[in-house]
């Protein structure tokens, strides 16, 4: 995910959603993660990237269920965000999403949970996505405007208007869709609060 301004770029979670004791939150996030769990594919991926792989919440999970796969994360290089890979069931690497150091078609599964409204070339990092996998591709982005009025309701990032630290793009459950459609074909798309889940296939040649 580097550019010339990749050092500025924040790495793991700005806030441990993932962690929190709050109520709305946990239910929120148990949300997000049915949805996730419908977009995964049906069949057993061998080898699964997830890019912007944070403190290795969702790998985890994706470990969980299909134990035998072979994992691999990959994330900006930042040694604070490593020490939370230690004893992670995944093969953890430092990487650029616009330029990813795999060969074509390597993976049969690539993900990039909450990655996306942080390049600022997010086309190419699609492609490059593509490029990597046999056919399956899961992403998720926030769902704007709604990420950011959820921000301001909970009194966080007033001076920003809502806007988390490092959100570069801000797109709508439908203008996501579009961006991804252009590069990908559409198996599902999913609305849990406040997300939007895509699953989609490298388009058969």
């Amino acid at each position: 995910m580097s550019h010339p301004a990749a050092e500025a770029v924040p790495t793991g979670n700005t806030y441990d959603k993932y962690a929190s004791s709050n109520p709305v939150e946990r239910r929120l996030m148990a949300g997000f993660f049915s949805a996730l769990d419908r977009a995964l594919p049906d069949t057993h991926p061998r080898r699964i990237l997830e890019v912007g792989v944070g403190e290795g919440e969702v790998t985890a999970r994706i470990a969980q269920r299909w134990p035998t796969a072979t994992l691999v994360g990959l994330d900006l290089p930042d040694d604070e965000l490593a020490s939370h890979w230690e004893g992670r069931s995944f093969a953890p690497l430092f990487g650029d999403i616009g330029r990813l150091p795999f060969r074509d078609r390597e993976f049969d599964l690539v993900l990039a949970i909450e990655v996306l409204e942080h390049v600022p070339f997010p086309e190419l990092a699609l492609a490059e996505l593509a490029r990597v996998t046999t056919g399956d591709v899961v992403v998720s982005v926030p769902r704007e405007p709604i990420w950011r009025a959820a921000n301001l309701a909970r009194g966080k990032y007033l001076t920003d208007l809502g806007n988390t630290p490092g959100h570069i793009n801000h797109w709508g459950s439908r203008a996501f869709t579009t961006l991804v459609g252009r590069r990908l074909e559409i198996r599902s798309v999913q609305r849990p609060f406040p997300w939007t889940v895509i699953a989609a296939r490298v388009p058969m040649t």
